[in-house]
């Protein structure tokens, strides 16, 4: 973008650090359309948007949507402890007592817990699914119902990119009597906080859709080339990452499962109706940014309870911290959610919960200074967003926390 957009929106006094950082990400990363919204203590303090939703310089505009990836993961995470609140799911009994074809191929035992830790075993499907497979509900259910995990459950953790969203998914449905996983979302969360978010987005929401763009090749290891300047940090780096997309590793086979034959384009009208609820949420930063905010105090804003002070304790507490079999590196996770990995470029407080997604979006809860954070664009960002953070929503985190420190 040769000139930078005009910024619309609101932030509180003392907090223009984060308009200007907004801004900056237009001039220093090449933002197209991006949105960021915080709250703090259940309050807005920052409602920010700009940029173009496509490349045909549609506008972004307050309503805008934009497919988030994983950062739908927090959603489908936060749906199962709502029922376990209620005492509808207990994460210790065997998903087969939710959902009983799933007693299948070694699963008979699996803990509905191992699902949300990604201990499960299941990143991947071995039976040969035809094109567009991933947009039919119920194909994927069979399929995991046939599928054995990979690793022994339990005995380690390994990022299930796709596979995520139809195994909690499908618990949530069957538990709540629910027809799609998005009527109950849309029960339990986005009904009553008057949030803007879907998983199954419907065609008459399509046209506030923005359209994802890409400034390199398809993510693959040919966009992976060494920079001239490499310091070796970047090379290996860039080196787990090769390794991480090579055909038939994991992290291939997992991630391809959003992609074609198996799914749609993510601009499509497919995806964007399907239910993938690891991948194909759609929504815009205030409404992550209102949802964490209430998770930030305690569960609760503006009268509105999603979930027990005890609740928000079990969700944002630590489960596993070990080196990922999917993803190549270290991380940490609660029941569902992402958690700060010592010794990354994370500006988000130690005890902070939530969920990023590919190419750059992010919500999360800080508890200990009650913020809650929402951040969506549709540039995607280069393959190293699978390994550290993305510096556009972590300069904007940045400004935040000098805010609030000044």
């Amino acid at each position: 973008m040769s000139e930078l957009p005009e910024i619309h929106g609101t932030v509180s006094a003392g907090f223009e650090p984060v308009r200007e950082a907004f801004e900056a990400n237009f001039r220093d990363h090449g933002e197209v359309g991006a949105a960021c919204a915080v709250t703090l203590d259940g309050e807005p303090i920052v409602d920010l948007w700009a940029g173009d939703a496509d490349r045909q310089g549609r506008p972004w505009e307050k309503d805008t949507l934009v497919n988030v990836y994983s950062t739908t993961k927090g959603l489908t995470a936060l749906c199962a402890h709502i029922l376990a609140d209620r005492g509808q799911i207990d994460f210790d009994a065997p998903v087969s007592e939710y959902w009983p074809e799933f007693a299948r191929a070694g699963k008979e035992g699996l803990p509905v817990r191992y699902l949300l830790t990604h201990q499960a075993g299941l990143p991947v499907i071995d039976a040969d699914l035809a094109p567009g497979s991933a947009l039919d509900w119920g194909r994927m259910i069979e399929a995991l119902e046939q599928q054995a995990p990979v690793w022994e459950p339990g005995s380690q953790q390994g990022y299930h990119a796709v596979t995520f969203g139809w195994l909690v998914g499908e618990v949530v449905r069957r538990v709540a009597g629910a027809a799609r996983f998005g009527d109950f979302l849309a029960e339990a969360v986005v009904k009553p906080l008057g949030l803007d978010m879907f998983v199954g987005t419907p065609a008459s929401e399509h046209h506030r859709v923005a359209d994802l763009v890409r400034e390199q090749p398809a993510a693959g290891a040919a966009a992976m080339a060494p920079a001239p300047d490499e310091t070796p940090e970047a090379k290996a780096m860039r080196e787990r990452v090769m390794a991480m997309f090579t055909p038939g590793s994991l992290a291939f086979r997992s991630l391809g499962l959003a992609s074609p034959p198996f799914a749609a384009g993510n601009n499509s009208p497919e995806w964007r109706f399907a239910e993938l609820p690891a991948a194909n949420g759609h929504t815009n930063a205030r409404s992550l940014a209102r949802l964490y905010g209430a998770l930030a105090r305690g569960g609760e804003v503006d009268g509105v309870r999603l979930l027990s002070e005890g609740a928000v304790k079990q969700a944002a507490a630590e489960q596993v911290c070990s080196p990922d079999a999917v993803l190549v590196m270290e991380t940490r996770r609660s029941l569902g959610f992402m958690l700060p990995v010592p010794g990354q470029p994370d500006n988000r407080g130690p005890n902070s919960f939530g969920h990023a997604g590919a190419g750059g979006s992010l919500g999360y809860a800080d508890p200990d200074r009650g913020i809650g954070f929402g951040y969506t664009m549709n540039k995607m960002w280069n393959l190293a967003s699978f390994m550290t953070p993305d510096p556009r929503a972590q300069s904007l985190i940045a400004s935040v926390h000098r805010s609030l420190d000044s």
